[in-house]
């Protein structure tokens, strides 16, 4: 099986020539199976990868991304989707790619290995008690990690990537929690300043904006992406996932709307951690922000760059906006 031949399909070979070195060094089934040495230690598994630890000859550690998709299927769209769109990006915030493997039997992404692994477990209260509790300091600076990486698929790159599918689980940290976004699987590249065309309701359950179910709350535009930095940055403040059906209390179903009420009230934010004012202001400011991006209609929305300067600036400075609509896709 580690013997495939490599696969001749017309979008990498057009993607290899049109990128030529430029491109992420390619790989054989037997580079990856010796890297990983044998697939011997998985860091996680998903419904379409599993992704396992690896070392370069030069010492590198690496996470190995294994696509479980039968290429035979179809084309690998989505494979070489994430390979155009990350090879484009070189920004401190967004993974690097490292290289590729394409082949009859394997689809594999090679990418630099992230120590302390995805956001994910560090932001919500079920798994603090074993990866310890961030601080809002620390909080603070990832998110604004996490949008100076937005801010620059959206406007630093030549050609504009929205990510379409930001949420915890796709933002890795470094050993110093230096955030960084990945997964491009989803991502489409679309020219500046404009709408693009998307078929189908792209992204994951919670963090998906209104415009993606119906136009009629807008065109598709980088501000899907705000909206689901604001999902994810009320989840981060939260602890939680802002959709818990599990909750005896209803009125804390949809902790958007429950902080929300507490926020107009200017009550105690309930959230857990905040030891001092300063952490209550953080806390307040990355609500307030988050809620701006999480607007109904995108054309209420900040941009990216907007963002960075709110979330960089004081809180005295930021209004609260308008309560968005019931919306829990």
């Amino acid at each position: 099986m580690m013997k495939s031949k490599t696969m001749k399909d017309p979008n990498v070979e057009t993607y290899i020539k049109k990128y030529g070195s430029l491109a992420p060094k390619r790989y054989q089934c037997s580079d990856i199976k010796k890297i990983t040495n044998s697939f011997r230690e998985k860091l996680g598994e998903g419904g379409f990868c599993s992704v396992y630890k690896g070392k370069l000859d030069d010492g590198r550690p690496v996470a190995v991304k294994v696509l479980k998709t039968d290429i035979r299927k179809g084309n690998g769209e989505e494979f070489i989707n994430e390979v155009i769109s990350i090879s484009r990006t070189s920004h401190v915030n967004i993974v690097s790619l490292l290289g590729y493997c394409y082949t009859t039997n394997k689809k594999a992404l090679m990418f630099e290995f992230m120590p302390k692994g995805s956001l994910e477990k560090f932001i919500h209260n079920k798994n603090i008690a074993t990866e310890g509790r961030l601080t809002w300091g620390k909080l603070h600076e990832i998110a604004i990690g996490i949008a100076r990486g937005l801010e620059y698929l959206h406007r630093g790159c030549n050609t504009r990537i929205l990510h379409l599918d930001v949420k915890p689980h796709n933002v890795l940290l470094d050993e110093n929690f230096c955030p960084k976004i990945s997964d491009f699987g989803l991502a489409k590249l679309c020219p500046k300043e404009s709408i693009i065309s998307v078929l189908d309701a792209r992204g994951t359950i919670g963090y998906i904006a209104p415009e993606l179910f119906s136009r009629n709350f807008g065109g598709v535009s980088h501000k899907v992406d705000v909206y689901s930095f604001g999902m994810m940055v009320l989840e981060m403040v939260g602890g939680r996932k802002n959709i818990d059906e599990s909750t005896k209390d209803s009125s804390k179903l949809y902790y958007p709307h429950w902080v929300y009420d507490r926020l107009q009230k200017d009550n105690n934010l309930g959230v857990h951690g905040v030891m001092s004012s300063q952490d209550n202001e953080i806390a307040k400011k990355m609500i307030i922000i988050g809620f701006w991006c999480i607007q109904t209609y995108p054309v209420q929305r900040p941009s990216m760059n907007e963002v960075l300067v709110m979330l960089e600036g004081s809180l005295d400075t930021l209004k609260i906006p308008p309560k968005p609509f019931i919306y829990t896709p």
